[in-house]
């Protein structure tokens, strides 16, 4: 699928881009820019960590481990010597740059020669018929374009201090899997990669890492000006992932990711024109950049939505740029300090090094305000509810939208209460990626699958995949005391014979704060019917209607009524691989007789005494 870039736009850039290549962060060269580095602990640590890699000595990564995720599914056991072979790059030339003794240059010479008699750079999971790692095409994906960009930033920064065989190597090895391949999608030359056009973080990374490579590697203005003219025309499909209200489906691990690439993406760009090409002025980034500041549910607890481990927070790097760009002060939980050493060499230079202070961008006039109180994610359906300040922390985030999300989960009407230091009643997030993840098979996850959500199950019916299974809106209400959410839930069930099913959330703040959840399922004949809570937490049920959920000060009371009818509670542990020390626990609150409707009210209520 042939697309170049427009040739006036291309000539443009040309005239903004330098004479030479250039890539991020300060040549090793410049000691005044490095030197003061060595200064500071964590740059002392990355010495000793390259010490310690020394001694330890590369690791081996045979053939048959890469084959291991095509008989297994297991995606862990290469990543784990893959991340820690590419890990290298960053170490030692960070090493090297702060200490200038040139005593890691053979060892980042060996890493470089190992990584470049690879067969591919593409992952096995990204790879499943095995066409790159026979041969016969070369692709790109997150895990090339990465290593790509931090080869070149190697490539740039360390200079003739590496030798030309090991210069040479690299240049050769980003033009036959980077360079190359890209130019060739463009001009229709061979199969364009889906993540060209895709709204999600594939397209912010790869176009990231791509561009990168150009800037540092290419010696023609023209040749690199015509990179930077595709990802700028590309990067709009990635914006157009989000919602206009800036919700990030993916989750805010995702976020971090791929907007975060957007970021740097962004003020490479940026730095490279002289200001001249600012993708982030743009206004449809305005809105997917103020996410985390939105999403926060309290005291630096986010949503759990989606593929997102919890306990994610904001990057740290990324908000500090989005702070000093957007004017805010940083969002709960995130301490946005001077950038330490990471893993990934280009990003943590380019951090390091971004020069201060950051240019402010003008918010756009219709941009509405932070709220204290609530954030609603219109176009999303999603509600996040806060105390006002010196009120009880009691807070709940709720969820509507679809289940054809970037990385979706089946979780319509689901919802999260964090009281105090502790989400009590949550999403469960991701569980550890193996092939079924991202399969045919994926929902057959107990975590994946509404099962593993706080929502209703109707007649043995989990909740359905697609964009047709979604919430719809029938209310809100929005007060300064209170919010009200109220959903219909009736297209996510296969289920003959249901007529309706609402879900009602009411959120009441102040001195006695609480959460209503009112379920009503109408149908033409008698179904059995169910709803869940899900938690990390220990539980007790100190009545016949009443748990309690959560241990010591950080605790929460359930209080059920089902309208009369005869209920009864199981419980059992989701007994899937997550990224958790504690698998997450479901709670069911079952009906015991099928009916043609079934009301079931929760009452969740922190515990003050």
């Amino acid at each position: 699928m042939a697309n170049p870039p427009n040739e006036a736009r291309v000539r443009a850039l040309t005239s903004w881009l330098p004479p030479r290549p250039a890539g991020v962060g300060r040549p090793v060269a410049d000691r005044a820019a490095w030197a003061p580095l060595l200064q500071q602990p964590a740059w002392q640590a990355v010495i000793r960590e390259a010490e310690q890699l020394v001694r330890e000595g590369l690791p081996d990564q045979p053939d048959d481990l890469y084959l291991d995720y095509s008989r297994t599914g297991n995606r862990e056991r290469w990543q784990r010597v893959a991340f820690a072979r590419r890990g290298r790059i960053a170490t030692f030339v960070l090493a090297e740059a702060v200490e200038n003794r040139g005593r890691f240059l053979a060892p980042l010479e060996e890493t470089i020669q190992a990584l470049c008699a690879e067969r591919t750079w593409v992952y096995p999971a990204h790879d499943g018929a095995l066409r790159n790692f026979r041969g016969e095409v070369v692709e790109m994906d997150l895990g090339s374009t990465a290593l790509s960009w931090d080869l070149a930033t190697a490539h740039w920064l360390l200079g003739d201090k590496l030798s030309e065989s090991a210069r040479r190597l690299i240049r050769e090895n980003l033009q036959r899997r980077t360079l190359r391949p890209f130019r060739a999608m463009i001009r229709g030359e061979q199969p364009e990669a889906f993540w060209l056009r895709a709204t999600h973080n594939w397209n912010a990374v790869c176009l990231a890492g791509t561009v990168g490579t150009a800037l540092a590697m290419l010696d023609s203005p023209e040749d690199r000006a015509w990179f930077v003219a595709v990802a700028e025309e590309r990067i709009r499909s990635f914006l157009a992932g989000f919602t206009p209200d800036g919700y990030c489906s993916e989750g805010l691990g995702y976020w971090n990711y791929g907007f975060g690439h957007f970021v740097w993406l962004s003020e490479m760009l940026r730095l490279a024109t002289e200001g001249k090409l600012d993708l982030l002025a743009d206004p449809q980034a305005q809105m997917p950049a103020r996410f985390p500041w939105r999403a926060e549910i309290l005291n630096g607890f986010y949503p759990t939505i989606s593929d997102c481990t919890p306990g994610t927070r904001p990057d740290s790097r990324v908000v500090r740029v989005l702070s000093g760009r957007l004017g805010l002060p940083p969002p709960g939980g995130v301490t946005p300090g001077r950038p330490q050493p990471g893993r990934a060499l280009a990003i943590t230079v380019l951090a390091a090094f971004l020069p201060e202070p950051l240019p402010p961008l003008e918010p756009p006039k219709d941009l509405p305000p932070l709220d204290p109180l609530r954030t609603w994610f219109t176009d999303a359906g999603v509600l996040i509810c806060r105390p006002r300040p010196g009120e009880v922390p009691f807070a709940v985030c709720l969820k509507g939208g679809h289940n054809a999300e970037h990385h979706n989960h089946n979780d319509l009407g689901s919802f999260s209460v964090v009281f105090r230091s502790r989400m009590l009643l949550c999403d469960p997030g991701a569980e550890v990626y193996t092939a079924r993840t991202f399969s045919a098979r994926r929902y057959e996850s107990k975590v994946l699958s509404s099962y593993g959500h706080s929502v209703p199950v109707v007649d043995g019916r989990l909740q359905q995949t697609g964009a047709h299974a979604r919430a719809r809106v029938l209310e809100t209400d929005f007060r300064p005391g209170a919010d009200r959410l109220r959903l219909e839930l009736k297209s996510a069930y296969d289920v003959p014979g249901l007529t309706s099913l609402e879900r009602e959330f009411f959120f009441q703040r102040g001195t006695a704060p609480e959460l209503q959840i009112n379920d009503s399922m109408t149908a033409t004949r008698p179904v059995s019917f169910e709803t869940a809570l899900i938690t990390w937490s220990p539980w007790t049920r100190r009545e016949p209607n009443i748990l309690r959920v959560g241990e010591g000060p950080d605790t929460v009371e359930i209080r059920i009524d089902p309208a009369g009818a005869a209920f009864e509670i199981r419980a059992e542990t989701l007994e899937e691989e997550v990224p958790t020390p504690q698998r997450p626990r479901r709670v069911a609150i079952r009906l015991t007789e099928p009916a043609p409707e079934a009301r079931i009210r929760l009452f969740i209520r922190p515990v003050l005494d």
